[in-house]
């Protein structure tokens, strides 16, 4: 399982850059501006110049309309300013649809400037909501529209988690078409220590974080450390280690 970590500025990200070892993929964001909310080109300029060549960076496009133009446009700027995950959350789509004519212009903007950049169709556990697509329907849209990896967030940030809206069974669910499609499945969503050995066992490939490595627990006022990237790193290591036991055992 990847670790994926959510910095807002450049300062953030040098702070993710001194737990480099710790991480695998540097996620730049703009929280103000949603869950998925988008930064500015010259931001993820500054923070692939600030982390390690080796770390993919990884950028939100934000909760995105239902106008695959104007996303379009947004995808190809974020591939064009470094990103090689480029991010998309189908907020304004409220059919499979929809999510996939949106899905389908991000990949063609994408995949003509850089072949090898990884396209993510992200939707929102929370769906219910706000009134967007099925939080399954996500590896369907990712499948038909050519999209690399399906992601599920959660759109409202008010102290409620993953799980409480998509309970593990269903996640597990949802990597479960993942992979049957041939896709990488990420989860994020307010995700915790105490979640990742659920996520572990159902074959998550990318958990996504931010509240749970910045002071005290805050995604908006507390800043990312490196000693909570680290300890974060450490429990993830704890369940792959304890999950390939219960694997070996069973055989």
């Amino acid at each position: 399982m990847l670790l994926l970590i959510s910095p807002d500025s450049v300062e953030e990200a040098l702070d993710c850059a001194k737990a480099a070892e710790h991480l695998d993929i540097v996620d730049v964001k703009k929280p103000d501006e949603g869950s998925l909310g988008a930064n500015f080109p010259w931001v993820i300029r500054e923070i692939r110049d600030a982390v390690p060549a080796d770390k993919p960076v990884s950028a939100t496009v934000g909760d995105v309309p239902y106008k695959p133009g104007t996303v379009a446009q947004a995808a190809l700027g974020a591939v064009v300013s470094g990103a090689t995950y480029i991010k998309v959350g189908l907020y304004g789509c409220t059919t499979p649809d929809q999510g996939i004519e949106v899905m389908r212009a991000v990949v063609r903007a994408v995949k003509d400037h850089r072949p090898d950049a990884l396209v993510v169709a992200s939707g929102y556990a929370d769906a219910h909501r706000i009134g967007c697509v099925n939080p399954l329907a996500l590896p369907d849209i990712a499948t038909r529209s050519g999209a690399d990896a399906a992601m599920l967030d959660t759109a409202i940030k008010d102290g409620t988690r993953l799980f409480d809206h998509v309970p593990p069974e269903v996640c597990a669910e949802f990597v479960r078409r993942a992979h049957a499609a041939g896709l990488l499945a990420a989860l994020a969503g307010s995700v915790r220590q105490a979640d990742l050995g659920p996520l572990t066992r159902m074959g998550t490939d990318i958990v996504g974080v931010r509240g749970a490595v910045c002071e005290g627990g805050d995604r908006n006022a507390g800043r990312i450390r490196p000693h909570l990237v680290t300890a974060f790193r450490a429990e993830m290591d704890r369940q792959a280690r304890e999950a390939a036991v219960g694997v070996s055992a069973v055989k």
